[in-house]
């Protein structure tokens, strides 16, 4: 078969057979998706490690788990170790007897195997399920320029713009294929060309904006190319500290998301604005003016899908992606504190923080701040926010969050982190 793409001699070799059918199939499969998308050549990928979008084991999912069976038998493991997303089950979450046995029985009925599976290809460890993977607690943090093979939309955001590594929004199965193999076709955001910005964001604002709604703003508007946001150094300062990763995290998430992001440049404080600044903006560029009205507007044009929109809500999350230590310490602090300021002991409605598993076992270990979690009534847990709200039964209880992926996704209703405290602290009218 002849390829568009240049490739070397040791690629050819790989596709004619000389490591195998299998791994054959997975280094042709990453050459025909990359020529699907133009890219003129396979490059390694050199970061330390990879990860996985695909953490939940649905019974559908039969195809995949023979593929993972056959992908195994045959030796074609990750050249990488490599994390994933978060589980989909927690037993300590609240639920009930009924979402129980849709949840084991007929929806993720495979998860045990298929941790086995992934645990076979290559897990980095048993803690290693976590969107928010480069969390230092986790252990899967790229260095700049490296070239990544990931998946999950909220972690190649992440790092391609505030950690300076190169990654393609790529699909499930795909990304696993570049581990395996260690190439990936070279085209996107793997590119200097690709990584230019096509549109200037600028604010005006008179307060610092929520992460979420304007992560939300500029992804609705830009969709998947690659914005320039000038302007908001001045609300979250100029260096990359635990804050102002934090606030990037929630922000980058919610653009990728609400639109399909993979990159964004921060003027003034990410890696590769701060080093070329303005040339990193491509010719034709458009722009996209942000005031506190417009964040009003975008904030108000959430549709809210409750069978009664009045419903008192039955449960909240908080932490998709998963909370980083300092903001699940922040969180802990204010709901106990505004707590004692309504004279309650205890969260009005039934509240989840969620966080990577390395975070949460962080946490635990700080006894009179786990105590003081413990305290309110809010569950702690490593899962995924998302693949519980799949559940059809879940998916009709009237459930809020701050989390603009959450709501993007299930029928989660939006309201900002205070809005949140608010609600949880004081009671539900």
């Amino acid at each position: 078969m002849e390829y568009k793409m240049e490739l070397t001699p040791e690629q050819l070799a790989i596709l004619n057979g000389e490591k195998g059918e299998t791994m054959a199939k997975v280094l042709k499969t990453l050459v025909l998706y990359g020529e699907a998308f133009g890219a003129t050549k396979m490059v390694p990928v050199t970061g330390e490690m990879g990860h996985l979008v695909t953490s939940f084991g649905l019974g559908v999912m039969k195809p995949v788990y023979e593929l993972m069976d056959k992908l195994i038998a045959d030796g074609c493991v990750s050249k990488q170790k490599f994390s994933v997303d978060p589980k989909p089950l927690d037993k300590n979450v609240p639920s009930d007897p009924i979402k129980n046995l849709v949840f084991k029985k007929f929806m993720y009925s495979a998860q045990e195997s298929y941790d086995k599976q992934l645990a076979d290809l290559g897990l980095l460890n048993s803690d290693a399920y976590t969107c928010t993977c480069y969390m230092d607690e986790v252990g899967n943090k790229p260095k700049k320029g490296d070239v990544l093979s990931w998946a999950e939309s909220s972690a190649v955001v992440y790092a391609n713009s505030v950690l300076g590594a190169r990654c393609n929004r790529n699909s499930g199965i795909i990304e696993l294929f570049g581990s395996i193999c260690g190439f990936v076709p070279y085209f996107g955001l793997l590119t200097d060309e690709g990584r230019k910005a096509t549109w200037v964001v600028e604010l005006k604002v008179t307060k610092k904006p929520e992460a979420q709604v304007l992560g939300s703003a500029i992804g609705m508007k830009v969709m998947e190319e690659v914005p320039y946001v000038k302007g908001l150094t001045d609300w979250i300062g100029t260096e990359l500290n635990g804050d102002a990763t934090a606030y990037l995290k929630d922000f980058g998430a919610a653009t990728a998301s609400n639109g399909a992001v993979g990159l964004y440049h921060i003027a003034g404080l990410t890696p590769e604005a701060v080093e070329q600044g303005e040339s990193l903006i491509a010719d034709g560029v458009k722009t996209y003016v942000i005031d506190d009205a417009e964040l009003e507007r975008v904030k108000a044009s959430y549709p809210v899908i409750w069978k009664n929109k009045d419903a008192t809500p039955k449960l909240c999350f908080v932490g998709c992606p998963h909370l980083s230590y300092a903001q699940l310490t922040e969180w802990t602090n204010n709901v106990s504190d505004a707590l004692k300021q309504n004279g309650r002991t205890k969260v009005s409605v039934p509240t989840v923080f969620t966080a990577a598993p390395g975070v949460v076992k962080k946490f635990r270990e700080d006894k009179e701040l786990s105590a003081k979690l413990d305290a309110t009534g809010v569950v702690l847990s490593y899962i995924c926010p998302l693949m519980y709200m799949n559940n059809p039964l879940a998916e009709k209880m009237p459930v809020i969050t701050c989390s603009n992926k959450l709501r993007t996704y299930t029928s989660a209703r939006y309201y900002t982190s205070a809005e949140i405290l608010d609600i949880i602290t004081k009671g539900v009218k």
